[in-house]
């Protein structure tokens, strides 16, 4: 499998799990979302809003159209709703992005401007990587507040994908 190959598999799982975690979430208060359990963004709806700045910001980069973040903590949306159509409609993006990754653009550098406004740059495939580690991350988090929760998202593995496992 190629980088890009493997950038639209990534893809692909992480608009299955961002389904999977969004179905388990509906099944809580929104008060359960929103309570403070101590994660580095307090709640399951401060992470999931975390992980959606994160992708808009970085696939802005990305695509050349900037999002403007006032914090890596911003609450883009307050609503559960709101938040999880924002976040279909940003999978999908990421989905037709992902699948159009150039192997030349992938083995460049990629210089971006920071959340503080600090120019950086670095390797775009480490860049590229970074994004999909980063929404592995925070969904790990997610997956153990809901546990934390009392809700159950079973086996959320890559393997267990519908179509890995033949």
């Amino acid at each position: 499998m190629n980088f890009p190959d493997n950038f639209a598999a990534l893809a692909r799982y992480n608009q299955w799990i961002n389904r999977l975690i969004y179905d388990c979430a509906a099944r809580l208060t929104d008060e359960e979302r929103k309570r403070d359990v101590g994660a580095f963004f307090q709640s399951l709806h401060g992470t999931m809003n975390h992980l959606l700045l994160g992708d808009k910001v970085w696939l802005g980069r990305f695509v050349g159209e900037p999002f403007a973040a006032a914090s890596l903590g911003q609450e883009l949306y307050s609503d559960f709703a709101a938040l999880r159509a924002e976040r279909e409609a940003q999978d999908a993006r990421i989905l037709t992005w992902a699948g159009g990754l150039d192997p030349a653009w992938l083995s460049g550098r990629f210089e971006y401007r920071r959340v503080n406004g600090a120019t950086a740059s670095a390797d775009t495939l480490i860049l590229v990587t970074h994004f999909f580690n980063h929404q592995a991350h925070h969904r790990g988090q997610m997956t153990t507040i809901l546990m934390q929760l009392g809700v159950d998202p079973g086996d959320v593995d890559l393997i267990m994908m519908p179509g890995v496992i033949h």
